[in-house]
């Protein structure tokens, strides 16, 4: 065990340098020469072959017969791995304060996918990025939450009333503003569920909370030990990112029980 942390330690190594994750990133997409890679990312290019060298005796990059390099299996492993590291660099600060709840580990070991985001920060301006995911949406509304803001309400509606699909997942304690009963009321809610255009599930608890239509999505995760954070949010309109969000969306639909509005207490 000791040999192989040891070896780890080493590709780490080979890997802690901004030029050779840029070279295997290029490699990534095509295949290149150490020249034409070096004027790609603006450096010399007695630098690059050094770092070629580097890379190919590790088994990371090969050459290939018309003399350029292309990254090996073992290459284009480590480029899937990398962008997780970028998105735990990126938001260190976050984390030290969030953690991701009861997400299984299987979406953690994904979590690279969401390296291409903003981070969102003030209650305001997640509501006001939240509001914009239902504008935006033409096919549906996706969501687990742990809260259901009052003002929200109107705009989900109007785009359902459009013929927005929305499904959405409640807690069994999650914070219902006073008057939103007398809200969906008024704004026939219960014709929409009966239209079909409405479907609804409930769990015990919602830690990580998730927002998407089918272009882009918001992720909030929970802070340490004290449950669900709808003050900070990973917003995105990238393919990857909202792979990951409806993935985890339908993995809690599908573990999802019955919706029961009698457990909801305003």
């Amino acid at each position: 065990m000791d040999d192989l942390i040891d070896e780890t330690a080493d590709y780490v190594l080979e890997l802690a340098s901004p030029q050779r994750l840029s070279i295997l990133f290029k490699l990534l997409s095509k295949n290149l020469t150490p020249t034409t890679c070096a004027k790609e990312i603006d450096a010399t290019r007695q630098e690059v072959h050094r770092n070629f060298t580097r890379l190919e005796k590790n088994g990371l990059i090969k050459k290939t017969l018309d003399g350029t390099y292309t990254l090996t299996t073992f290459g284009k492993s480590i480029c899937t791995q990398v962008p997780s590291l970028v998105f735990l660099l990126q938001n260190r600060k976050y984390f030290e304060k969030h953690d991701f709840g009861n997400v299984p580990n299987k979406f953690n070991m994904r979590c690279g996918q969401l390296a291409i985001s903003t981070h969102v920060k003030g209650i305001s301006k997640v509501l006001e990025q939240w509001k914009n995911i239902y504008k935006n949406s033409n096919e549906y509304i996706y969501e687990v939450v742990s809260e259901a803001p009052l003002d929200l309400i109107e705009p989900l509606v109007k785009q359902i009333e459009k013929g927005v699909k929305f499904n959405y997942i409640f807690s069994e304690s999650t914070v219902i503003p006073k008057g939103r009963k007398a809200l969906l009321k008024k704004l026939g809610f219960d014709k929409l569920i009966e239209k079909g255009l409405v479907e609804r599930k409930m769990v015990p608890d919602v830690q990580t909370v998730i927002v998407l239509n089918e272009k882009e999505a918001c992720v909030m995760f929970p802070a340490n030990d004290e449950g669900s954070d709808i003050t900070e949010m990973f917003y995105s309109e990238d393919p990857m990112f909202h792979e990951w969000c409806l993935d985890y969306f339908r993995y809690c639909w599908y573990g999802s029980d019955v919706f029961k509005e009698s457990k909801l207490k305003e």
